[in-house]
């Protein structure tokens, strides 16, 4: 079953056009890696299904619900898409517990027992239970990044965007946050990820889509996105990222 889909969708900030057409379709349990440079567009569009910038053109649902309809309760639609970006936006002066169990208690009226309960078993099952009742400051990067994504479970969303979520980790921090990333994954977790890691999008995702002056150029399995591109523009960026080293 489709779990969400886009269609014509375009955004444009002042002149510049960053969203030029897209029509994408993700499945349920089905994992979407969006690849291609910076500017192309990749975080704009998570922006625009999570409705946390208004499309200029098109229309964006989830199953049958159309999240761009006029009208449309954004805070309900919003609890069902979970996302993550680059910084962490944990609140500082919480703990790792009260981070986790805030939107459950607030936006979905869990009973404060409940969250924390639910918050309890995620930080365990993510290695994160003796970190509980620290507070964000105390916490390493990797560590910070892998709280957000678990608060962003906690809301049990149907749909989780994560936005470059390794990219302002140290290279050594890396690894821990993409091994909680396969761990969904290999779970059934419906994720639509915007990714400079390539490795880790050819071992994970389900389907690739290279991204390229606001348009999805190029879409298909991994295999054959990473071994095979049938764009000019998407060899020339493969090649760059392969002499880069950051494909191998």
């Amino acid at each position: 079953m489709t779990l969400l889909r886009v269609e014509g969708l375009r955004k444009s900030f002042g002149r510049e056009e960053v969203l030029r057409g897209i029509d994408l379709a993700v499945s349920e349990h089905e994992v979407v890696c969006l690849i291609g440079a910076s500017g192309s567009g990749k975080s704009t569009l998570l922006r625009c299904v999570n409705l946390l910038e208004p499309v200029d053109e098109g229309r964006i649902f989830l199953k049958e619900e159309e999240l761009t309809a006029r009208g449309v309760d954004v805070d309900r639609l919003r609890r069902r898409v979970g996302i993550v970006f680059q910084a962490y936006n944990l609140f500082p002066h919480m703990s790792v517990l009260r981070n986790v169990t805030l939107g459950p208690t607030e936006a979905l009226k869990l009973p404060r027992r409940a969250a924390e309960e639910r918050a309890e078993e995620l930080l365990q099952r993510f290695g994160l239970a003796d970190k509980r009742d620290e507070y964000p400051d105390r916490l390493s990067g990797g560590q910070q990044q892998r709280v957000a994504i678990v608060r962003a479970l906690a809301m049990r969303p149907e749909l989780l965007l994560l936005d470059e979520v390794t990219s302002a980790l140290d290279p050594e921090l890396v690894g821990e946050v993409l091994a909680l990333i396969r761990e969904l994954a290999e779970g059934g977790m419906t994720m639509l990820i915007a990714t400079h890691e390539m490795s880790f999008a050819r071992e994970t995702a389900d389907r690739v889509c290279f991204l390229d002056g606001g348009q999805i150029l190029e879409e298909g399995p991994p295999e054959r996105i990473f071994s095979s591109p049938q764009e000019l523009r998407t060899r020339r960026f493969l090649q760059r990222i392969v002499a880069a080293g950051r494909l191998q």
